[in-house]
Order: structure tokens, then C-alpha cells, then sequence
């Protein structure tokens, strides 16, 4: 055989082989950019409402049968604690979306108070979504925390766009939540720093560093993120400092423990045999969240799944990774094998 067959051959081996030995992306399309213009790293800007505001998003990856739309807590923190998601998808050739939503950090942030309330935001989602081009052979639906109100609610309208849903560290009832709070975190805390802290709620005393200083030491380390408070991850820390008081206040209320905000009676948990698309919930052990709520979850669901975080707490994608991300992940790949 000449040479240059040969080389050609050989060529041709090394192509078959670099791609069918890459075990999560056998495709070899994971990273290909097709941006056009100038190439902005998928970051995006998409229109609301005709184009009255814009919201921030910015696609990681390329896969056109997995996509994962980030929904972040709050109300009003940011995409940026998501970021540990880049340490742990790619290498699955699971494509994402990070996404601030309406008034929350790189996307528009407007003075109208009218714009906080959960419809609004379903609608959203949706006008992202269709922005996005997702749709129910691709579209998964990731929602943390507040988040997981929202994905629930956008869910409940729109499950027909849907490929699967993903509710993180949320009870599906804030009546629920208020009551866990009650009765099991707040027994949890030394008697006289509850006091403390219950005495600076009852006075309206929010701003008060001190407020804060007990929460920090005594109930977010605890149940918010496990890991010390001196070495908790720099995204998380980040996008804690930038969460828009003026949407969190008005729709979470400005205590911890439960939610007296327009959330305060938010309960959908009759609502959840409705939904037939395949889900995931995701709870942990030392949560502010029920993991036994959650649990219920997946079972009044149709096609429900339950992981729990046996390490982890309300951020456990940060604090129990080891169960967060292999259970996420199998879910995902369950879901597109049609398993």
C-alpha cells in the first residue's frame, strides 16, 4: 500500500478511536461552537416581554438530545452557585444553561414591585425556553430551592415541553416548610441563641449584623451549607452577597424560618399526581427541607424518583457531591435512554 494510504488510514484510526473512547461523549460533539458573529462563550441576552427587558444565559456544551435549564434559588440570587455544575457535566456530555432570572444579577434588574409573583415568572421561563429552542425531546428542567417552586409551577402549566424535571431541596408546601422549621430546625439550636434570634425577629431587627452573625454560625453552617463557614466555595459565596433583597423580602419574607413573603401559603402538593412527566427529587438529610416531604413527593408524582443527600444540606450540590451529581446524572441518562 503507498504511503500516503497509509497515512490516511492512520489518520483515520486515531479519528475512530479519540472518539469512541471518550466513555461520556462518544459523539465528540460536545464542545463544537456554532455561534455565529462574534463568539461570545454561548453567553445570550434574551428578550422579555417584547423586548421591554433581557435576562442573562449562557449555554455550556452541545448536546441536542440532553439540555438543562438552571433554575436558582432566592428569589433573586444568582446562576453563579451553580458553577460547581462545570465540574461535573461536561466530562457527561450533558449540555446546561445558566440563567439569571428577571432582577437578579447580569440580567435587567427594574424598580417595578409589580413584576414579583410566581405567574410572572412561569411566563418567564417559558419565553425563555422558547428563546432557547427546547422542547420535550431535549429539555430537562432543573429548579433549586425557590427554584424548585418555579420549575414545579411551570411544570404543573407546562409539562408538555418537558423531557424531564429535576425539584432540588424544595418542599412543594411553604405551610409545610413553615411547620419543619418550627417544630424540628428551630428545636435543633441552642434555647438561648433562639432566643436570640427570635427576639431580633419579633422586634423587626433584620438588619442587625448581629442577626445575621447567629444565622451564619448556627443555622446556615448547619443546614444551608455544611461545609466551614471559612472555607465555603467562593461561587457560593459570591452569589449569596449579590441577591436582590427588595424581590427575596417581598416574596420569601426576611426570616429563615418559613416563608411569610407572597409565598407564605404556596402549596401545590394536591396538584402533584398531575404530573406525568419524569422527575427527580432531590432532598438531604440535614436540609431545611423535609426529606421526608420530598420523599412523599416522589411518590405522588407519576413518574417520580427520589435521591437523597444522606450528607448534605440545603446546598447539598455543594456539600454532598458525592450523592448529588451520580444521582443527577443517572437520572438524566435514565430519562433520554427512556428508562
Amino acid at each position: 500500500m503507498p504511503l500516503y494510504k497509509n497515512l490516511l488510514l492512520l489518520v483515520l484510526l486515531i479519528a475512530i478511536f479519540s472518539c469512541n473512547h471518550q466513555p461520556a461523549n462518544p459523539t465528540c460533539d460536545y464542545l463544537i461552537n456554532d455561534e455565529t458573529g462574534v463568539k461570545n462563550g454561548g453567553i445570550r441576552l434574551i428578550s422579555l416581554d417584547g423586548g421591554k427587558y433581557k435576562v442573562w444565559t449562557k449555554r455550556i456544551g452541545n448536546n441536542p438530545r440532553i439540555k438543562v435549564l438552571l433554575l436558582h434559588g432566592g428569589p433573586a440570587c444568582t446562576h453563579e452557585y451553580w458553577e460547581c455544575m462545570e465540574s461535573f457535566l461536561p466530562q457527561q456530555g450533558i449540555e446546561f444553561y445558566y440563567y439569571d432570572q428577571l432582577g437578579s444579577a447580569y440580567s435587567d434588574q427594574p424598580n417595578d414591585t409589580s413584576l414579583w409573583n410566581l405567574p410572572r415568572f412561569v411566563e418567564e421561563v417559558e419565553q425563555v425556553r422558547q428563546a432557547l429552542r427546547l422542547n420535550k425531546d431535549n429539555f430537562f428542567l432543573l429548579g433549586h430551592s425557590w427554584g424548585g417552586i418555579l420549575a414545579a409551577e411551570y411544570a404543573l402549566k407546562y409539562q408538555q415541553n418537558l423531557k424531564g424535571l429535576i425539584i432540588s431541596n424544595m418542599m412543594m408546601s411553604c405551610p409545610a416548610y413553615g411547620k419543619y422549621a418550627d417544630d424540628v430546625l428551630a428545636k435543633q439550636m441552642e434555647p438561648k441563641v433562639l432566643a436570640e434570634i427570635q427576639d431580633l425577629e419579633s422586634k423587626g431587627d433584620f438588619a442587625n449584623p448581629h442577626y445575621m452573625e447567629l444565622l451564619m454560625a448556627n443555622f446556615y453552617n448547619q443546614h444551608i451549607c455544611r461545609i466551614p463557614l471559612d472555607q465555603w466555595p467562593e461561587p457560593l459565596k459570591r452569589s449569596f452577597t449579590k441577591i436582590n433583597q427588595t424581590i427575596y423580602v417581598s416574596m420569601q419574607g426576611p426570616s429563615e424560618f418559613g416563608v411569610s413573603g407572597k409565598l407564605e401559603k404556596w402549596d401545590v402538593t394536591a396538584k402533584l399526581p398531575d404530573l406525568k412527566v419524569p422527575t427527580l427529587v432531590i432532598g438531604a438529610t440535614h436540609d431545611t427541607m423535609d426529606p421526608n416531604h420530598m420523599k412523599m413527593v416522589s411518590e405522588k408524582v407519576q413518574k417520580g424518583r427520589f435521591l437523597l443527600c444522606p450528607e448534605g444540606s440545603h446546598m447539598s450540590m455543594w456539600d454532598d457531591q458525592a450523592h448529588y451529581f451520580p444521582g443527577l446524572i443517572s437520572f438524566i441518562k435514565d430519562v433520554d435512554s427512556g428508562k
